[in-house]
């Protein structure tokens, strides 16, 4: 498997940075990458995203040197399994139950001694049994990056214990579930903040993992150089290519409308 560029980065202590993959194309993946992003988000939670799909989205990210990262629905071994063996460099996994969910998780990414990923020496992945099967099974617990997403209740009680497992990668956290869990409806409310600021000291505390929050985001807005102070290794960059693209034909639809006195 070749280097994660994501994992690479977080090993120098930089920030890395992806953006989500919202159209069901595969070339607005090679565009994430020409872009300049180091990884590309791909969403199965909250989109109708299928394997076949993904599949190509992930080839996409390869041809440009950026790291595939799937956000999949839950822990459900064998469906990770299959996108691992496509060539999948990252897996996010949402709504974390806690260290308990945690552990599955290694489970299904890690192969032995960590985890129990299946095997088979003839897929994507393993180069189509053009590697030995020792070097896939290292390169791949070495480079494929594990996120977990502790945005509720239990999972943001057992951070101490999840950052510190063996096989996690990123402690992720979703701040717009993360306010409801909290009961917060204004971004502001310092409560918010407050709670970042102690999970991210108990990541940096655990001393394994790092800290992954949304940049832009309006639930939690952050800047680069605050990330990398509270601790952040990957960040996922808001807005979405869609809400970029129609921002950008809004603004040049309204310049032509203005240019000639048309109201918009």
């Amino acid at each position: 498997m070749r280097e994660n560029r994501v994992k690479k980065l977080m090993r120098e202590g930089k920030l890395a940075l992806g953006t989500y993959v919202s159209f069901s194309d595969p070339q607005i993946v090679e565009i994430i990458g020409l872009a300049g992003f180091d990884a590309a988000f791909i969403d199965m939670e909250h989109t109708a995203f299928d394997l076949p799909l993904i599949q190509q989205m992930i080839v996409a990210a390869d041809l440009v040197g950026i790291t595939p990262m799937v956000r999949v629905a839950d822990t459900d071994p064998g469906f990770i399994l299959r996108l691992l063996d496509m060539g999948a460099q990252g897996i996010i996994i949402p709504h974390v139950d806690g260290i308990e969910g945690a552990k599955k998780a290694v489970k299904a990414v890690r192969y032995a001694p960590l985890g129990e990923r299946g095997g088979a020496g003839g897929t994507r992945a393993a180069r189509f049994g053009t590697v030995s099967w020792a070097d896939h099974v290292r390169t791949s617990n070495d480079e494929i990056l594990l996120s977990v997403m502790t945005e509720d209740a239990k999972g943001i009680a057992d951070v101490p214990e999840i950052a510190a497992l063996e096989g996690i990668d990123l402690v992720a956290l979703g701040p717009t579930d993360l306010s409801q869990t909290l009961g917060v409806t204004e971004p502001t409310d310092p409560r918010l903040r407050a709670e970042v600021e102690k999970i991210a000291a108990q990541v940096k505390e655990a001393g394994n993992a790092k800290l992954q929050i949304p940049m832009n985001h309006p639930a939690f807005p952050l800047a680069a150089q605050e990330m990398l102070d509270l601790g952040v290794g990957y960040t996922h960059v808001a807005p979405p290519p869609p809400a970029i693209l129609i921002r950008e034909m809004r603004n040049a639809v309204r310049g032509i409308h203005e240019s000639v006195g048309r109201d918009s």
